[in-house]
């Protein structure tokens, strides 16, 4: 059985395991104050171009949102999220445990625009309803979609004349940033929004999710929140040493372009054999639309989520490549849909 599942089943990339190895037996500061975190910080506010935010290491991206947006916003305070948002379908409530509801709005392909936004601050207007506060957007999207520079500084732009938070999402940043239809670098996302996270777990670290602060309100007394949340880790060198090694060159983004290009080949292979995508996704991440026979077929060597009924007889599933993603499986995968 060959796994489409997600982009974390395998473990690290060979640098950062050998990387921690080699560092294993220093006795350092614990909880983010190592001299690896230290370089880690920055070395990425050098990528983002900025010197004047803040860089705090966290183990997970759950745990990233539900610490992030918490802190962020007073409790009587909301956030405006699309319906594949990750946080409204996929963290078991986690934002709203912290007291925080979400505003859901319907979109057509996972992105939230000016428009979306203005419809929920319309619907919400006194103090008898939660106040929009905070716009929780992912890069790429839940459904594999991504931002170009132009949406984002649109949506930038609206939230900032109407007094509200963007916060992103980057679990899959590294796809987005090197999609073949991504016109944004690191320092264009630090530039038009409040707060945003790096993802590791799912770019070839052990796990670790790099927040970014851009806003200077947002930034007093964060490490307390990040205490408070139990996200702050004792041994903070193994967040550390995995950035520092993934951002000392290109790795990071080498890792994510391997991701999509695998990607591209398993849609090009589907397109060939006559099926049709539910989603168009220039990321790492494809949603075929396949017969419900053909599925379970596939199913008898393959590992993947379906992730919505079509019809009665058409099902589609979702298929994500990763960092460690071998052409040769990619390639196996497409011939057998085509035997099938």
């Amino acid at each position: 059985m060959y796994s489409f599942k997600n982009d974390y089943s395998e473990g690290a990339h060979p640098r950062i395991l050998g990387a921690l190895m080699e560092s294993n037996m220093e006795q350092l500061e614990g909880y983010g104050e190592d001299k690896y975190t230290v370089k880690a910080v920055e070395l990425l506010k050098k990528k983002c171009g900025r010197d004047n935010i803040d860089v705090h290491l966290l183990p997970g991206g759950t745990q990233t949102n539900l610490t992030a947006i918490s802190a962020f916003l007073r409790p009587h305070e909301a956030v405006i999220a699309a319906n594949t948002g990750h946080i409204l379908v996929h963290e078991t409530g986690a934002i709203e445990a912290t007291g925080h509801k979400i505003i859901s709005i319907k979109v057509n392909d996972g992105k939230l625009r000016s428009e979306h936004v203005r419809a929920a601050l319309d619907e919400h207007t006194d103090e008898h309803m939660v106040k929009p506060k905070l716009v929780y957007i992912s890069n790429p999207t839940e459904i594999g979609s991504i931002y170009t520079k132009h949406e984002l500084e649109q949506l930038s732009k609206f939230c900032r004349s109407n007094g509200l938070l963007l916060y992103v999402d980057g679990a899959r940043l590294g796809s987005a940033l090197t999609s073949e239809e991504n016109d944004m670098k690191l320092s264009d996302i630090a530039e038009n929004v409040d707060a945003f996270y790096i993802g590791g777990t799912k770019n070839g670290a052990l796990m670790g999710e790099a927040l970014i602060i851009c806003k200077e309100c947002l930034k007093e007394d964060f490490r307390f929140h990040i205490k408070q949340k139990g996200a702050l880790l004792a041994k903070g060198r193994i967040l550390g040493i995995q950035f520092l090694e993934l951002f000392k060159d290109n790795l990071y983004f080498d890792l994510a372009r391997h991701s999509n290009d695998m990607a591209k080949i398993l849609k090009e292979g589907l397109c060939e054999a006559g099926y049709s995508l539910l989603t168009h996704s220039p990321s790492n991440q494809i949603f075929p639309v396949l017969p419900n026979e053909v599925i379970e077929k596939l199913e008898e060597k393959y590992m993947f989520y379906i992730w919505q009924k079509v019809d009665e007889d058409n099902s589609a599933i979702r298929l994500v490549t990763s960092w460690a993603t071998k052409e040769e499986q990619v390639l196996e995968f497409i011939q057998e849909l085509k035997r099938i």
